[in-house]
């Protein structure tokens, strides 16, 4: 039998490489009472899907990834779009040539547009910090706008850190976009399960070999056990009982509330770098174009992570965090029947079709 610790996406794919390649029995334990992890979703008493965890819009460029997933899903065509609320207007997120235009007048924004394409050329993405380096008055000034108006504020709130405090993989994944295009994601592949994530995640494990138990902590039944190998997807730090000390990471607290309107915004996703103790609030119904009379929106407040009283969401990259994450995993390379895999057991800021790249890749190599 194969032991996973963990029913989110990491944990599901590679129960279903091994049941239906390898033909062995798999056992799940999961700490939730339910399956997918975090990007569980249901419906609420309007007919909406509710992303429990905070929305996710799945984009990938990877054919393998896409045409795996379309084995258990049909797919919503969905372009995710976000916008700010900056000075009480509303701009596209990430900023480009568009959000320039909506911010500033006319004829300052042509000469911004013309100083950026002709240095940096156009559909091109300038992470932020680095834009604040180039040697421009009004490239100057533009970056400035940016990382005081859109950049620091929502930064502080998601991360507790100022963005130089962050590794850079972390701070180029908002970049100035130097186009007109309003998607969020540029990747090939886009959109939302027709049905729901759950209900995917439920096609994956979709095999009598396959068998979950929820409500269950791993470190309550893990001297009961019997596997030929152990897949573990939780924290790192908390299976070695914190013995270098604990890792960092940011948690969520999510808000949700229902108002009897159509709509509530404009669109699915609404940030607020500069206003509110939230970073964002999300609109549900957008996802799969759901026509319900009230809406259900989401406001989102990150916060520490503190082990035993809420979640964690996100690792945080710096060298601090880095160099105790290299300890632990140290650690785990001496250990011939546990395989670590996923964002929280590799302190690694994945999304959702990296994670499905990483587990095929897990199984692929290791099985």
């Amino acid at each position: 039998m194969y032991l996973i610790i963990g029913s989110g996406l990491s944990g599901i794919v590679i129960a279903e490489r091994i049941a239906n390649v390898l033909k062995k029995e798999v056992l799940i334990i999961e700490k939730r009472n339910h399956i997918a992890g975090n990007i569980y979703d249901f419906k609420d008493e309007n007919g909406i899907f509710i992303h429990k965890y905070g929305p996710h819009a799945f984009h990938t460029n990877s054919k393998k990834v896409w045409d795996y997933l379309s084995r258990f899903t049909g797919w919503y065509p969905y372009f995710h779009k976000v916008r700010a609320v900056v000075d009480g207007i509303e701009v596209p997120l990430p900023f480009n040539l568009n959000s320039i235009y909506k911010a500033f007048p006319p004829t300052l924004a042509a000469k911004l547009e013309a100083k950026l394409i002709d240095s940096f050329g156009y559909n091109e993405k300038i992470p932020i910090l680095k834009l604040k380096e180039f040697d421009d008055k009004d490239l100057q000034f533009l970056s400035n706008y940016i990382y005081e108006k859109v950049f620091l504020g929502y930064t502080l709130k998601q991360w507790g850190l100022s963005p130089e405090k962050l590794y850079s993989s972390v701070t180029a994944r908002v970049p100035v976009y130097i186009s007109r295009d309003d998607r969020y994601f540029q990747d090939k592949y886009q959109g939302i399960p027709e049905n729901g994530y759950t209900a995917m995640v439920e096609n994956i494990r979709d095999n009598p070999l396959i068998k979950i138990e929820l409500n269950t902590d791993y470190k309550d039944i893990k001297n009961k056990l019997k596997f030929e190998k152990l897949i573990y997807t939780g924290c790192i730090d908390e299976f070695f009982d914190f013995k270098f000390g604990e890792l960092c990471y940011r948690s969520l607290n999510f808000k949700p509330k229902t108002y009897d309107v159509e709509f509530f915004q404009s669109l699915a996703q609404m940030n607020y770098p500069e206003n509110h103790d939230y970073t964002r609030v999300t609109e549900y119904k957008y996802f799969l174009n759901t026509q319900a009379s009230a809406t259900t929106v989401s406001f989102e407040y990150p916060q520490k992570y503190e082990t035993g009283k809420n979640d964690p969401y996100y690792p945080i990259p710096n060298d601090d965090n880095n160099n105790m994450y290299i300890k632990y995993k140290e650690e785990a390379e001496k250990l011939d029947d546990v395989i670590f895999v996923g964002r929280l057991a590799e302190y690694k800021y994945y999304n959702m079709d990296q994670i499905i790249a990483r587990a095929l890749e897990v199984f692929e190599t290791v099985f």
